[in-house]
């Protein structure tokens, strides 16, 4: 299963509970009310317990975790710098 896919079902499961079907790439978590402030912080903690990296609280922006786009682009990135 692919990155995407596995954050996909967390925010379905935890937010959305099973019903996620117009949860695409693009859809902005923020501007739709699927996820709160209280919601980043269960969000940041199953990024880092499932791929065992560390958000900084300098990441902790839209940029970064306001879709499952930005989502795979930030993890990305931040398994890269665990490999260098």
């Amino acid at each position: 299963m692919s990155r995407v896919n596995v954050v996909k079902e967390f925010i379905i499961e935890n937010f959305l509970f099973g019903e996620g079907e117009s949860l695409d790439l693009e859809t902005d978590f923020f501007d739709k009310g699927i996820i709160d402030s209280t919601g980043v912080i269960e969000l940041v903690d199953f990024l880092e317990k499932s791929f065992a990296i560390s958000v900084d609280d300098e990441e902790l922006i839209p940029q970064n975790l306001s879709s499952l786009q930005k989502i795979d682009v930030f993890l990305n990135k931040k398994l890269a710098q665990k490999v260098a």
